[in-house]
């Protein structure tokens, strides 16, 4: 079981960061679906999870192929690259995602009080009105770049490792 997490401080500066984070998640996501199938078969799991403060990346599985599948999402990530067709897509189901997560009224309850509880939280309704005035692709590639570059990263490794 490996899981790290990569924290940045830009994500929680505006609402139209975390978007563009939930943004790059997803494409990098959807970028990770054909490479890492072959993973998928040999009894390897992976997931990537748009946390609050970075992206969780957890990784778990047969010891002696985990460090490859691990090192494919490194590379996805530090070459990430998307077409507009894709970052379109994304959008699209983001925009349905927050749509449907501002329907329901417990998960809309959950989200107010957690923004009542929280210095310096946005809330859904901040996040779905971002991704309807839009975004850019220049803002997303300058978003990735700065998140790039403004990195901490915590990390556990459990089982049968050598260090």
């Amino acid at each position: 079981y490996v899981r790290f997490h990569l924290i940045s401080p830009l994500i929680q500066q505006s609402a139209e960061n975390i978007v563009l984070f939930d943004t790059f998640v997803n494409i990098l996501s959807h970028n990770l679906g054909e490479p890492a199938y072959e993973a998928d078969v040999a009894q390897l799991e992976y997931k990537l999870v748009a946390g609050e403060y970075g992206l969780i990346i957890r990784v778990k599985g047969f010891n002696h192929k985990l460090p490859l599948l691990f090192q494919l999402i490194i590379d996805y990530l530090s070459d990430f690259s998307f077409t507009p067709a894709v970052f379109e897509m994304i959008t699209e189901q983001l925009k349905k995602t927050y749509y449907n997560i501002l329907i329901k009224p417990e998960t809309l309850a959950k989200d107010v009080r957690l923004l009542i509880l929280e210095h310096g939280r946005w809330s859904m309704i901040d996040k779905y009105q971002t991704l309807m005035k839009g975004l850019s692709i220049d803002a997303l590639s300058a978003f990735v770049t700065a998140f790039k570059s403004q990195l901490f990263v915590e990390g556990l490794v459990q089982g049968n490792f050598t260090s």
